[in-house]
């Protein structure tokens, strides 16, 4: 026995939903195995509510230009120094990075659950030279998706272990 109604029969409401959701479907399918777009990061500071940075927020601080090397591959790379991200997020830096404040670290978490631990010293320019970027934007163009969209490139490393891609939050934390 045939229970199939004829599509000129079903409402059109119900044939428009059908259809995405095979579209739905179908796009899940092909992007199964490629992990979600970020858009932005989530930077989150002790006692403080996370605060988000976009392409535009972070394309707003001022940028710099490094060239470094990974895995014997040269790469130049622009973006805004990581504490300066930080710094919109209300975390000391320069003069005010002592004392009690050089008890913080950075944690920098990727996609795929990786981190990387920085001293907030070493991330200032006041401390040292070849500061940490984070970056969308190498050799000209976007990231791709194994390394982007955010990822954070520490110039000057001679092991690029830190080098986190795929950076979705960064988190201020106090060593005990």
């Amino acid at each position: 026995m045939n229970h199939s109604v004829p599509a000129a029969r079903v409402p059109l409401r119900f044939r428009t939903l059908a259809l995405t959701s095979l579209s739905a479907c179908l796009l899940a399918a092909v992007h199964a195995d490629t992990p979600a777009a970020v858009t932005a990061i989530s930077v989150s500071v002790e006692n403080g509510s996370p605060q988000s940075f976009d392409f535009v927020a972070l394309d707003k601080l001022p940028q710099h230009q490094v060239h470094a090397e990974a895995h014997g591959n040269a790469v130049d790379c622009s973006g805004p120094n990581l504490i300066d991200v930080l710094a919109q997020a209300r975390v000391a830096s320069g003069e005010a990075l002592r004392g009690k404040n050089l008890a913080l670290y950075a944690r920098v978490s990727a996609a795929d659950g990786y981190r990387a631990v920085f001293a907030l010293a070493e991330l200032d320019p006041g401390f040292r030279d070849n500061v940490p970027i984070l970056t969308h934007l190498c050799n000209g163009k976007a990231l791709d998706a194994k390394d982007g969209p955010l990822r954070l490139v520490v110039p000057g490393e001679k092991r690029p272990a830190r080098w986190v891609r795929q950076v979705t939050a960064i988190d201020v934390l106090r060593a005990p």
